[in-house]
């Protein structure tokens, strides 16, 4: 019976990973309705504002719900959001057994649902796949549990660690087939942040993938002293932006405004932009998924400050060298080996002669 049920529950999982990077800052949620033993109905959440899974997945199976079983990845939601509660329909539809992958860690579902559900006579079992279905809602519960974003560091290195030259030349090290499968990845997010120096040196565009129409990619530019150009790129962008600051300039401020960027302000952390304050900023304007870009500095104050929960590093097959060439990682390092990040969980890709990794980041 726990095969089956399982196997049910993989099914409504490959369902909701189909709306990856398109739902935040809802969860990724897939559902399956199945009466004698055949699936007659499925679904699965494609965008925030949408129908729920269990909606999706209920309306195809119609009258046949009547005395069915509902297998979903979360927890049906009992509260009115973007959208009315899951549970109502649940019950209208006269399902009669539902089987959850994992509670939802949002406070406003939190076992309410479950709860509900089982009032008004239907049965619930929860806990299957839970393992899985969180990993791929990082983002989510990251979000409800800690009241942070989930942060990824994006490097693009030579061999020796170097993204640069010690001239500064920067474009291009890794290949043309990484960089075009490094811009496709921006979709998985909705927000990517850069350094004030990025900024000035290279005046990147920042943009979403070309295809990914609708896409909401939030720029954010941590840019201690309010330094950024009225001429930047970046600002030329149907795309929001938010600049993230300590000095205040109110001249500046005000021309930023105008143009439509928002301007915050933290506390000072050793004269710098307080990054978790920044975080928690952005999850409570429902951000969940950031992309850090660089430079070097800010990739090393995420890792120094353990704000960093996964890395992809693109790597070319060049040895640039040069005491004086910048290094990927900055800020201040590890004082030992033992106290050093380390990527777990690792996966491997090639493009062409590049090497990618990816995985999660565990601190000591």
């Amino acid at each position: 019976m726990q095969a089956k049920i399982n196997s049910y529950m993989y099914q409504a999982l490959q369902l909701a990973v189909k709306a990856k990077g398109k739902t935040l800052p809802n969860p990724l949620v897939g559902a399956v309705v199945v009466k004698n033993g055949k699936i007659i109905g499925r679904g699965f959440h494609e965008k925030a504002g949408g129908p729920h899974a269990e909606i999706r997945a209920l309306k195809e199976a119609g009258e046949l719900s009547r005395g069915a079983t509902l297998f979903c990845t979360f927890e049906p939601c009992a509260h009115f959001g973007r959208t009315g509660p899951c549970v109502y329909e649940i019950i209208r539809s006269g399902i009669k057994e539902v089987y959850i992958g994992m509670v939802d860690p949002n406070p406003l579902t939190k076992g309410k649902g479950i709860k509900f559900l089982l009032k008004h006579g239907v049965r619930v079992k929860a806990g299957f796949l839970a393992k899985e279905i969180a990993v791929v809602n990082r983002p989510f519960v990251k979000a409800m549990t800690k009241g942070l974003p989930l942060v990824t560091v994006k490097i693009a290195e030579s061999l020796d660690g170097k993204i640069a030259t010690r001239s500064g030349e920067s474009k291009w090290i890794t290949s043309a087939a990484s960089r075009r499968y490094a811009h496709d990845c921006r979709r998985f997010f909705d927000a990517i942040m850069v350094g004030i120096q990025t900024v000035l040196k290279d005046d990147p565009g920042l943009e979403p993938p070309v295809g990914s129409k609708g896409h909401r990619l939030t720029k954010i530019i941590v840019d201690s002293g309010l330094k950024i150009s009225l001429t930047a790129r970046l600002l030329k962008t149907k795309q929001p932006v938010i600049v993230a600051a300590v000095k205040k300039n109110k001249a500046k401020d005000e021309k930023l405004r105008r143009m439509g960027v928002e301007v915050i302000y933290t506390r000072p952390k050793n004269s710098r932009v307080d990054l978790k304050q920044v975080l928690k900023s952005l999850n409570e304007k429902e951000m969940r998924n950031v992309l850090v870009e660089g430079g070097s500095e800010l990739v090393g104050s995420f890792l120094d400050e353990r704000l960093a929960d996964r890395a992809c590093i693109f790597i070319s097959p060049t040895l640039i060298g040069g005491r004086e060439a910048l290094s990927s990682v900055g800020g201040k390092g590890a004082l030992s080996l033992s106290s050093a990040a380390k990527l777990k969980n690792i996966q491997m890709k090639k493009f062409g002669d590049d090497i990618f990794i990816e995985g999660d980041l565990r601190y000591s």
